[in-house]
């Protein structure tokens, strides 16, 4: 599905106009991770491919801030590992999980990681998120879980393992990590990122003062599909980009 409702109508984008494009909203994302707290040290990347150089994605220098991103400080990195694009370093384990993801699902455009607090004490837990709430209902039956931890994923085999576990699925709870998202724009993979990092507070939440209702399977799978469609993720992302870029214009820099 298109992102863009206007799109039989727009003019077609010169593959820069897109580059640029994708590189402000994955900075815009950056910025938003930082202001949500999503941020850990140097853990975490958000990746979007190329619009040009397909086996090729863009993502943030290890030891920049999220709240600090630009778009010029962003590095395009080759499905190899080569930084083609961009001063920096590499976050080996960036490359690992996205570089992975980009190659097995052709329609990933961007992907987003990091260890945030509720999704990462859920993923303690080592269980999928239940259908207790209308916002959880976006990841009903559309969410896997890599089930074992064996240290920072810097080994190729975790990688491909990380893939299998995520499927054809918009997100994965990564057990004693946190969590995974993508989607076919930046602006879906960061939305149900927050959307996703929110319904593990809520059951989080919920489970601490009693036993949750679940919503009943038929009503899971019809909320599913408007809360959980490609476009819901888009468009739900687009407030929150109006809002950091008023805020921080500094990040198209």
């Amino acid at each position: 599905m298109n992102h863009d409702i206007d799109s039989m109508t727009a003019p077609v984008k010169t593959h820069e106009e897109e580059r640029l494009e994708r590189k402000q909203r994955l900075a815009a994302a950056y910025r938003l991770f930082g202001k949500f707290g999503f941020d850990e040290g140097v853990a975490g990347h958000i990746t979007v491919r190329d619009p040009e150089h397909t086996d090729h994605f863009w993502v943030n220098p290890m030891g920049v801030s999220f709240k600090q991103i630009k778009v010029s400080d962003l590095l395009l990195v080759s499905h190899k590992g080569e930084v083609v694009e961009g001063n920096g370093l590499l976050n080996g384990a960036a490359f690992t999980i996205h570089g992975h993801i980009h190659k097995a699902r052709p329609d990933v455009v961007a992907a987003a990681h990091s260890h945030s607090v509720y999704g990462k004490a859920w993923s303690a837990l080592g269980r999928l998120l239940d259908p207790i709430t209308q916002d959880a209902c976006a990841f009903y039956q559309d969410h896997g879980l890599f089930d074992d931890y064996t240290g920072v994923v810097l080994d190729e085999s975790e990688g491909e393992r990380i893939v299998n576990a995520l499927g054809n699925a918009k997100a994965a709870i990564l057990r004693n990590h946190g969590l995974l998202t993508v989607a076919e724009t930046v602006d879906a993979a960061a939305w149900w990122y927050i959307t996703m990092e929110r319904s593990c507070q809520a059951q989080l939440l919920a489970e601490a003062a009693g036993t949750p209702k679940l919503i009943d399977p038929d009503h899971a799978a019809k909320t599913y599909e408007t809360v959980g469609s490609h476009l819901a993720g888009w468009f739900s992302f687009q407030p929150l980009y109006n809002v950091i870029t008023a805020e921080q214009p500094d990040l198209f820099d």
